[in-house]
């Protein structure tokens, strides 16, 4: 494509190519401190194409695409440039990653030891992992917790933030102005700004932890921790995880030791400080 750039997120290196040069600058802005590794073997590639010829130039529209794509995927405005190219690379990974067992989970670490979140869209398990990530906490990733399938230890995988809503405003008001992203008004999930993960959370992009402590969020009602079954725990991360099929018995040992070994709760939470202060709570107990 005439426009690209190469970065390593983690473990995996992106190359995302773009018909137009907005989406590019916007990456290499918001991924400035990352490795930016030009000639680089990337692991994966992403393509923001236009969807016809005329459609570069004319109400351009985008259509994402890579190693790995869906063909039904809708095409999205080149105003939302920036968001298709993290699409793009979600999409790449969910396909495409083999070398650990993807949770669709945030995840933040403290003295060694990692906190994971899973839930539906929605839940919160961003936002806080976000608050977190200001408070003393190393953000790992907002997206996807990558297990791995012999250590049983989580490793990273801290993109940019995906903020939608509501949650803009929370965390405008605790991060510097130059780690939020454009705001993208309108998109299929109303607006979304990314916050850039902090410094500490992208210089040890190497650096795994135990896991400690596994919670099922949800926003909305009154505070409330309840104790979560292994076999429960069990079914909702197979359902939580996009590639727990493809990598057959090593992936079903991974889990089942996580799960075994990893105490797991559901939180409800009526505002973010009272999450805060929950998952405080649960973590002294597991100290």
């Amino acid at each position: 494509m005439k426009h690209h750039i190469t970065i390593g997120i983690g473990p995996a290196v992106f190359r995302v190519g773009s018909a137009w040069r907005d989406p590019i600058d916007r990456l290499a802005s918001l991924y400035a401190a990352y490795p930016v590794l030009p000639g680089a073997i990337a692991d994966f590639s992403v393509r923001l194409e236009p969807v016809s010829p005329l459609r570069r130039w004319l109400r351009p529209s985008i259509f994402i695409t890579g190693d790995h794509g869906l063909a039904e995927a809708a095409p999205m405005s080149l105003a939302h440039g920036l968001l298709a190219a993290e699409m793009g690379m979600n999409l790449q990974m969910a396909l495409g990653w083999r070398r650990h067992l993807l949770l669709h989970a945030s995840s933040v670490e403290k003295d060694g030891r990692v906190l994971v979140m899973t839930g539906e869209s929605g839940s919160g398990k961003s936002t806080l992992a976000a608050q977190l990530g200001e408070r003393g906490w190393r953000l790992m990733g907002d997206e996807f917790a990558l297990l791995d399938l012999e250590s049983g230890w989580i490793f990273p995988f801290p993109r940019l933030v995906s903020l939608k809503n509501s949650a803009i405003g929370v965390l405008a008001a605790d991060v510097p102005e130059q780690r939020m992203g454009p705001l993208l008004a309108g998109t299929a999930k109303g607006d979304i700004r990314h916050l850039v993960p902090r410094s500490t959370a992208i210089d040890r992009m190497e650096a795994g932890g135990q896991p400690a402590l596994l919670l099922f969020p949800r926003f909305g009602g009154d505070a409330d921790i309840r104790p979560v079954g292994q076999a429960e725990v069990f079914m909702r991360l197979t359902q939580a995880s996009t590639n727990y099929v493809a990598l057959g018995e090593a992936g079903f040992r991974a889990l089942t030791r996580f799960v075994q070994n990893v105490p797991a709760h559901a939180i409800d939470f009526p505002s973010g400080e009272q999450a805060i202060a929950m998952v405080e709570q649960l973590w002294a107990e597991r100290a």
